[in-house]
């Protein structure tokens, strides 16, 4: 399966080492407070060190295909799992510290303001939601609510529903909105998912609830939480800094929810499972994920870029997740950072993707002539 041999965790301080390259994200934090004291250029520092820094990183070191032991026992992940763990409270210090500090002060413009609050809208998009990702897969119901607390901060609580009920469920399928069918832009992918995923994550609730007889508005529902949690960080937004304050905390909100959906297009454009009738398909493999071992970015994103494995063992600590070779994985030509750039304009996505995926098709599925229904248009979610 892998690529290279597994590499076992050896030594405390050889963990740690290991474990060290992975806690980049949190340098980011600083820029956030330089931007906000300064404005100006050093707005322009997040997404700069979020895109084009890592970018560079890429292209400087390469890719990794080494491969921690999948077997490695949970004590010996404690530096991993701990960056995921104190990134909660750094982000709503970081959110509502800068809100309560622009909103008594005048040394920025309002466009400064909101440009602050659209960079502080990329980091907890590309990292607070994507380490939100990797705490609601864990058993822990500690870490389970760390990622609701980081889904509320940006208005999108139900994408834990969605993706642990339906996307991955349905990846591949018309029953899954995240999959970016083949030939979709992302103009037109990303106001239909903020559409469908809502509604199927709900569904997908509701139906849990209706197997056990019980009706949708039970206390059950996750839905209420999210709700609460949600209205609490709104309202707390609006304590601190009134109307405007509001508005600068739903700025934030939206970029973040934007940064996600790039990812999501990026992950699955055009790959889809064989039906097998009756509403079936095959199981979820390796190949049904785009995979990238690019080494610096896998840092930032803690190895979300080797999502082939993680759709194929779902339970896997972020670090023991493996990378496939060309045969059993489609391979992304750079990583996510230069892949979302991308895909903001989909002539050119279109013309660097669509032959990967003809040949995806061709190597997997040479008996399949007509693509037409996989092409089509995602069904809506079923009620």
């Amino acid at each position: 399966m892998s690529v290279e041999t597994d590499t076992p965790l050896l030594t405390p301080t050889g963990r740690l080492r290991a474990a060290l390259p992975f806690w980049a994200s949190l340098g980011l934090i600083p820029l956030v407070w330089l931007a906000a004291a300064k404005g100006g250029f050093f707005i322009a520092l997040v997404p700069l060190s979020t895109w084009w820094l890592f970018i560079a990183l890429d292209a400087a070191l390469g890719t990794n295909p080494s491969n921690l032991d999948p077997q490695t026992e949970e004590r010996q992940l404690r530096w991993y799992r701990l960056v995921t763990l104190v990134w909660t409270p750094l982000q709503l210090l970081t959110v509502y510290g800068v809100l309560f500090w622009l909103s008594r002060s005048d040394h920025l413009t309002a466009f400064q303001e909101w440009a602050v609050f659209a960079a502080i809208g990329i980091l907890s998009g590309t990292i607070g939601i994507n380490y939100s990702h990797e705490l609601m897969h864990q058993r822990n119901r500690g870490e389970r609510w760390l990622a609701d607390i980081l889904l509320a901060s940006v208005l999108y609580s139900h994408f834990r529903s969605e993706h642990l009920l339906v996307h991955h469920r349905h990846v591949g399928t018309p029953r899954d909105p995240v999959t970016a069918r083949y030939g979709e832009g992302f103009w037109r992918f990303f106001p239909r998912v903020l559409r469908q995923s809502l509604a199927s994550a709900f569904h997908a609730e509701a139906a849990m609830l209706a197997r056990k007889d019980l009706p949708w508005w039970h206390r059950r529902n996750p839905f209420w939480r999210y709700w609460a949690l949600q209205g609490g960080f709104l309202l707390l937004a609006l304590l601190i800094g009134g109307g405007w304050g509001l508005f600068l905390f739903l700025t934030q909100a939206f970029w973040a929810i934007f940064q996600l959906e790039l990812v999501n297009y990026v992950e699955h454009y055009g790959l889809t499972r064989r039906h097998l009738g009756d509403g079936r398909y095959e199981h979820v493999l390796p190949r049904h994920s785009w995979n990238a071992d690019h080494q610096a970015s896998n840092w930032l994103l803690i190895n979300l870029q080797r999502h082939s494995d993680h759709h194929y063992k779902p339970d896997r600590r972020f670090p023991l997740l493996q990378t496939y070779a060309d045969e059993e994985a489609p391979q992304l030509p750079y990583g996510y950072p230069v892949m979302t750039l991308a895909a903001l304009v989909p002539p050119l996505w279109r013309r660097v993707m669509n032959p990967r995926v003809r040949a995806w098709r061709a190597r997997h599925y040479p008996d399949i002539t007509d693509w037409r229904p996989y092409n089509k248009a995602l069904n809506p979610p079923p009620r």
